[in-house]
C-alpha cells in the first residue's frame, strides 16, 4: 500500500508500461474523488432548495462532465482549469473538479500563478450567490469555504511539486554517484592492469636474460665440455618455460573479461550482471582456472631470487643486514623488483662481472639497497649490445620507488655501474 501511495505521489520515468498504469490509477482516483466532494457539497450548498440558481439534476450533470473532463488534465493542466472555473458559477457540484483541476496545476506551475486562479475561483462564489433568488446562507460562509478548500488544494499540490523535485533531485544524484562508482571501479581495474602490465617486464627481462646469457655462452665457447652444452641447455629450457609460463598467466589476466560484481556494487544493492549464454559464462570460468593471477614476490623472496642467479652462474657478493620486522607487501615486493631489475642489467650488460648487492636499514630507518657491478665484463659478446629494451626496466624502477615515497639513484661511477635505492620503512 504504501509503495503504491509513493509511486502515485512521486512518479517515475515516463513511457513504461507500469508508468501507463500509475497514471490511470491516479486519473481515476482524481475523478472519484472529485464526484464524492461535489455530491457532499450539494445538499450541504442548498442546491436541490427552490431558490438555486439552476435544477439540482442539472448540476449533478454539470458537475460530473466537469469531473470526466479530468482525465485530460494531465496533458492540458492549465488550460482544463481555465476552462473548468466558470461552471462554478452555477454548479455546486463542480467545486469538487475544480478544486482536483487547481491540485494538478499547483504541481506543475508556480505559486503566483496559483493564487490568481484561486482569486478567480472565490470570486466565482460571489456570483453565484448573486444568482440565488434566497441564498441559505451568507456571503462569507461560501467565500471562505471556497478560499479555504482552494488554499488546501494549492497548498498540497505547492507540498507535492516541492516533494518530486527534491525526489528528482536525490534520484539524479544516486545516478551520478553509481557512475562515478563505476567509473572508479573501471580506473581501479585499468590501474591494476597497466601494474601487471609492468610486472610483464620484470618478470621476462629477468627470465630472458638468462637465456641470453647461456646462449651467449654457447655461442662463444663452441669447444665446451657436452656436460656443459647440456647443462646450458637445461636453463635455457627451463628460462624459457618459466617466461612462457609468466607471460601466458599475465595475458591471461589482461584479457579476463569483466564478469562478476565487484564488492561495493554488491553493498550498494545492486543486482550482479551475469551472462545471459552458458556456453560463455562456461568458457569464461575455464579461462578464469587456467590462467589464474601469480602471486606477486614479497621481502622474503629475496634470497631465492639470488639463489636462482648464482645458480644461472652469477658471480656476486651478497652483504644482508636483515631487519628484525616485516616490511609492508608493497615496500617488499618493491625491495624485491628493485634488486631483480638490478640483476637483469647486470647479466644483460655485463655477463660474468662482479656483482655487489647490499641490503641495510628497516625499523626506524629507510630500507638502503645497493647493487653494483663491473661495467665490462671478463667475456664480453657482440650480441651484448644488441639487447632491446635498455634503461627501460630503470625507468620502472624509478616508478616504483616513487609510488612508495622513496627515491632513487643510478649510473655509472668510475668503471662500475652502481643503483642505490632507499625506501621509506613501513611494517
Amino acid at each position: 500500500m504504501s509503495s503504491l501511495l509513493f509511486a502515485l505521489l512521486v512518479p517515475g520515468p515516463p513511457g513504461s508500461r507500469h508508468a501507463v498504469l500509475r497514471d490511470r490509477t491516479a486519473d481515476v482516483i482524481a475523478v472519484l474523488i472529485a464526484l464524492a466532494y461535489g455530491a457532499i457539497m450539494v445538499p450541504l450548498g442548498d442546491a436541490t432548495s427552490a431558490h438555486a440558481a439552476i435544477p439540482w439534476p442539472a448540476d449533478v450533470a454539470i458537475g460530473v462532465g466537469c469531473a470526466l473532463a479530468l482525465f485530460l488534465r494531465r496533458r492540458h493542466p492549465l488550460g482544463l482549469c481555465l476552462a473548468l472555473l466558470p461552471f462554478g458559477v452555477i454548479s455546486v457540484m463542480a467545486t469538487g473538479p475544480i478544486l482536483m483541476a487547481l491540485f494538478t496545476v499547483a504541481v506543475r506551475h508556480r505559486a503566483v500563478l496559483m493564487l490568481g486562479l484561486a482569486a478567480a475561483h472565490v470570486g466565482t462564489g460571489v456570483v453565484y450567490f448573486a444568482l440565488q433568488h434566497d441564498p441559505p446562507f451568507q456571503l462569507w460562509v461560501d467565500l471562505l469555504l471556497r478560499s479555504v478548500t482552494a488554499l488546501a488544494a494549492i497548498g498540497w499540490g505547492l507540498f507535492l511539486q516541492a516533494y518530486r523535485h527534491l525526489t528528482s533531485s536525490l534520484r539524479v544524484e544516486a545516478t551520478t554517484a553509481r557512475a562515478q562508482q563505476q567509473l572508479r571501479m573501471e580506473q581501479a581495474r585499468l590501474t591494476e592492469r597497466a601494474r601487471i602490465a609492468r610486472e610483464m617486464h620484470d618478470v621476462l627481462a629477468h627470465r630472458m636474460s638468462m637465456v641470453s646469457l647461456h646462449a651467449g655462452a654457447l655461442e662463444v665457447r663452441a669447444d665446451a665440455h657436452p656436460d656443459e652444452i647440456a647443462a646450458a641447455a637445461r636453463t635455457i629450457r627451463l628460462s624459457s618455460h618459466e617466461a612462457l609460463e609468466e607471460l601466458r598467466s599475465v595475458i591471461g589476466v589482461l584479457r579476463q573479461p569483466d564478469a562478476g560484481p565487484h564488492p561495493e556494487t554488491l553493498m550498494a544493492g545492486e543486482e550482479p550482471v551475469e551472462y545471459e549464454d552458458s556456453p560463455a559464462r562456461d568458457l569464461y570460468e575455464r579461462l578464469r582456472r587456467a590462467m589464474p593471477e601469480p602471486p606477486q614476490p614479497v621481502f622474503w623472496d629475496l634470497p631465492d631470487l639470488l639463489d636462482g642467479a648464482r645458480t644461472a652462474g652469477m658471480n656476486f657478493e651478497f652483504v644482508w643486514v636483515a631487519p628484525r620486522a616485516s616490511p609492508s607487501r608493497e615496500l617488499g615486493r618493491t625491495a624485491y623488483r628493485v634488486v631483480q631489475e638490478a640483476l637483469t642489467n647486470a647479466r644483460k650488460h655485463a655477463p660474468g662481472a662482479e656483482v655487489r648487492v647490499m641490503l641495510d636499514g628497516g625499523g626506524d630507518r629507510d630500507l638502503r639497497i645497493l647493487v653494483d657491478n663491473s661495467l665490462i665484463g671478463p667475456h664480453d659478446s657482440p650480441a651484448d649490445d644488441e639487447l632491446p629494451g635498455s634503461r627501460t626496466g630503470l625507468i620502472g624502477v624509478d616508478e616504483r620507488v616513487a609510488l612508495v615515497g622513496g627515491r632513487v639513484q643510478y649510473g655509472a661511477d668510475g668503471d662500475r655501474f652502481r643503483l642505490e635505492a632507499f625506501l621509506p620503512w613501513q611494517e
